[in-house]
């Protein structure tokens, strides 16, 4: 971990406003990840994975015509930097690759997860396989992580409808005394999106950015448990219509959206500039995907 990232202060307290978000909060970690060379001994997106050496490399062998294809790293993360994510029995490290196409039925790239014990990996497996055809968009650049935990609250199409009903009224925020820009008086519900609720970018844990679809409740399909947002995937960073969640030390770019080592460090684009979010189950560690 050699860059630091921070996000600004909110620029209200929201909860003091709608005190029924309270309870809600979550907390997320963002990954800023930025254009770097990690090592296997350190968390990264797209970069080379503490993988044994005596451990065959994973293959898709799914809508491929000719060989079979191997998958390529998307992130590697060490419990000691993101100890959010609360791994099964002694293992420290997560890692996530998946096929760099996207598959039917539902056009996304298949991710598998793997989860280990780094001290026991004595032998570091040199040169991992490439894939012999690759799809624009999901070969991620490496990049260097610098986690933040910050708090966050429910996507606006995740909240009940009174709820969503108090944010979307102008006169609710002006009798709370808040100052507020003028420009969302029409809409004051896009203030709580864009502002207020959940991060943008590469995250682990929180909540999850819907608005490609409704939200839908996912269920672990081995013991029906409720699966709980793990990593975001995202194809932008940040940009400018969120500038407010861009970190202190990015502020003085001045369009963001034209410098893709801000905006879009990994140079990821899944399913036309979406995200894909992996849901994890907390009793079994099954995980499942959503392109939102």
């Amino acid at each position: 971990m050699n860059v630091t990232r921070t996000t600004p202060p909110r620029p209200l307290d929201v909860t003091a406003v709608f005190p029924r978000l309270a309870p809600l909060a979550r907390e997320a970690t963002r990954l800023h990840p930025r254009p770097g060379s990690p090592s296997p001994y350190e968390s990264s997106i797209g970069g080379p994975l503490l993988w044994p050496a005596n451990q065959p490399w994973p293959y898709c062998d799914k809508w491929h015509e000719g060989p079979v294809s191997p998958l390529v790293p998307v992130a590697q993360l060490y419990v000691r930097d993101v100890p959010q994510l609360r791994p099964p029995g002694r293992t420290d490290l997560l890692q996530v690759l998946w096929c760099p196409s996207e598959h039917p039925p539902e056009h996304k790239p298949p991710t598998e997860l793997f989860w280990r014990t780094a001290a026991d990996v004595t032998h570091v497996l040199a040169s991992p396989p490439k894939p012999f055809e690759t799809q624009y968009g999901y070969t991620p650049e490496p990049c260097v992580l610098a986690p933040e935990q910050v708090t966050e609250y429910p996507n606006f199409l995740e909240l009940d409808k009174e709820l969503q009903r108090q944010i979307s009224d102008w006169s609710v925020w002006q009798a709370a005394g808040v100052a507020i820009d003028d420009s969302y008086e029409i809409a004051p519900q896009e203030l709580y999106t864009n502002e207020l609720s959940e991060a943008p970018g590469w995250k682990v844990g929180g909540w999850a950015p819907w608005g490609l679809t409704d939200p839908i409740a996912r269920f672990c399909i081995n013991c029906g448990a409720a699966m709980s947002p793990l990593l975001t995937i995202a194809s932008d960073e940040c940009r400018d219509y969120r500038r407010s969640w861009v970190p202190s030390e990015d502020q003085g770019i001045a369009v963001l959206d034209h410098d893709d080592n801000v905006s879009n460090p990994p140079r990821i684009q899944v399913s036309d500039a979406n995200h894909l979010q992996l849901y994890i189950c907390p009793t079994c560690y099954t995980h499942t995907d959503l392109i939102q």
